[in-house]
């Protein structure tokens, strides 16, 4: 074996290296621009997974299978995957959406994004001010369902993520104060954003209409919403049609940091 790997790398010549790098450069654009295109979808992560994959299995093949000569393999992904692999795909696919999903989400990939702690950081310091100022605010994070359906109802932002930008923007003399901000991609988006009012009866008629709009979203999507109430300064969060009110930013932090490792629970909910 020892042998058949070092006969590999001696027969293997520079055109052959640069021919399949400029290979993998060509495969990286297309998923590149795939991605873009897809940006703010949830079939980013699968898309990602699936890449993933191809290329595992393309590296795997070109430089051990059939250099090392392991035939059975090579006849098992040349021959009898081709054959089997959309019937499989068909029947389960649930599970692969799920598991390509997962490998979409990887640690590994998250090396090459910009880390969410900060932008979190910049949200909570932006509340806190907010809050103790009493001026409302309606913030929504996009996870894994998009959020560009609602990002076309407010003004393109396409800024980084600041505190400052944030209570700008929730200011009373903005025109863009009224409707919410959304994150996407660890960007602010948009602001001054049109949310769905939730049609749930058995909420508090004191909650007022940032509170529902709020609430609707995460109805809808399974975005994480943040609310400050104009009238009280209260801090809340919404996910998945809960509402949890009277936080700090403590709390606050914790939830996010919850809900960003899939741990959401922990929080106080009301329901009414």
């Amino acid at each position: 074996m020892i042998e058949k790997i070092s006969e590999l790398f001696r027969n293997v010549s520079i055109w052959m290296i640069g021919r399949s790098l400029g290979e993998i450069f060509l495969i990286y654009m297309v998923v590149y621009v795939v991605l873009r295109i897809m940006q703010g979808t949830r079939g980013t992560s699968i898309l990602r997974g699936l890449a993933f994959i191809i290329v595992l299995i393309s590296v795997g093949v070109l430089f051990f299978v059939r250099k090392l000569q392991l035939f059975t393999i090579d006849w098992l992904i040349t021959e009898f995957v081709p054959v089997f692999i959309i019937p499989v795909i068909i029947l389960f696919q649930p599970e692969f959406r799920r598991a390509l999903l997962k490998l979409g989400q990887n640690p590994v990939f998250k090396v090459f994004l910009k880390s969410e702690s900060q932008v979190t950081d910049e949200v909570i310091k932006a509340v806190g001010v907010l809050s103790r100022n009493k001026v409302g605010a309606l913030i929504a994070i996009e996870r894994e369902v998009g959020l560009d359906t609602f990002i076309e109802t407010g003004t393109r932002l396409n800024a980084e993520v600041s505190s400052e930008l944030i209570c700008t923007i929730f200011w009373a003399n903005s025109p863009l104060h009224d409707g919410a901000v959304i994150i996407q991609e660890q960007k602010m988006s948009a602001a001054g954003c049109l949310l769905p009012l939730t049609e749930n009866m058995e909420l508090s008629k004191s909650l007022g209409t940032r509170h529902r709009a709020g609430i609707g979203l995460t109805e809808e999507t399974d975005a994480i919403v943040i609310i400050v109430s104009e009238e009280t300064g209260t801090i809340s969060t919404g996910y998945k049609g809960v509402l949890n009110r009277d936080l700090d930013e403590k709390g606050l932090k914790n939830i996010l940091n919850e809900l960003s490792t899939e741990r959401f629970g922990a929080a106080r909910s009301i329901q009414a």
